[in-house]
């Protein structure tokens, strides 16, 4: 599908002015950017219809105290128009394109899409406000940098929440909400106080899901960096429930040394958490 490839911005002068480098660059509370209408409509609904249903047996079951929501990331077995669409957001073009955007030379692509791919989250689903791992779990250099979002959700209502929260650094408030809307990409830098989600459970109805794609792009680092787990942290007002968002990092950062040390990916994490939902 050469003009899935051709749909992105392989070709960065009509989007990148120096404006547009520097508003990305001095965002606040971190460097992000939005930009709507990205991919060629037909192409973007062609993608949406190709989102398979919600079933236990082809999705990774990311239900726990800090998310539910659901992805899959085994590239091989995506439909062709979401395969070729991932291919080209992680193809030289598109990166090289990235790199203007955030001045991070040396971007490289995961192929793995670890924690990446396709994205779904039914109603009630959320994710907490966190701050990503840092390191690929399989490549022990690998720094995460940047994330790519693409939104894929036509008709999508604003009182169904579900936005994109961008925190300052400090957790004290949120600066930015991004609505989930169709056709809508966000890119944001990944540094180790970036912290973004969706705390709130969305609204949807129940036939509904919102839907993404995510890409996430690192750079091949000489010297040691911090590598960390996923860092949630609880807002203020969370009470009680911030005791919660703490305990549960706390087994999540055990289960990432685990999986660092046997090289696991987290097919067996998801059977294992979808056993206790059904229970549940």
């Amino acid at each position: 599908m050469p003009e899935i490839a051709s749909a992105l911005p392989a070709d960065p002068y009509p989007r990148l002015s120096a404006a547009t480098t520097e508003r990305y660059r001095t965002a606040q509370p971190y460097s992000h950017a939005v930009f709507d209408d990205f991919l060629e409509p037909g192409l973007a609904r062609r993608v949406v219809a190709e989102f398979p249903a919600l079933a236990s047996d082809v999705w990774i079951n990311y239900t726990h105290v800090n998310e539910r929501k659901f992805g899959r990331n085994d590239r091989a077995s995506f439909p062709p128009a979401i395969g070729a669409a991932v291919d080209a957001f992680n193809a030289p073009p598109f990166v090289a394109w990235l790199e203007r955007l955030t001045g991070i030379k040396g971007l490289r692509p995961d192929p793995s899409l670890e924690g990446g791919g396709m994205h779904q989250t039914p109603s009630g689903g959320h994710l907490n406000i966190h701050a990503d791992f840092t390191g690929h779990p399989h490549h022990p250099t690998w720094q995460r940098r940047v994330n790519v979002i693409l939104y894929l959700n036509e008709g999508w209502h604003d009182e169904w929440g579900g936005a994109l929260e961008l925190w300052n650094r400090d957790m004290t408030r949120c600066v930015e909400r991004i609505a989930p809307v169709f056709n809508r990409v966000a890119i944001f830098n990944t540094d180790q106080d970036s912290f973004h989600g969706l705390p709130d459970p969305i609204r949807c109805p129940a036939d509904v899901t919102r839907k993404s794609l995510a890409l996430y792009y690192f750079t091949d680092e000489q010297q040691p960096f911090l590598v960390r787990s996923t860092e949630y942290r609880a807002r203020p007002g969370d009470g009680l429930k911030g005791i919660a968002i703490w305990a549960d990092k706390q087994v999540l950062r055990g289960y990432d040394k685990i999986k660092r040390r046997f090289n696991l990916d987290d097919k067996f994490a998801s059977k294992v958490l979808g056993f206790f939902s059904r229970k549940k």
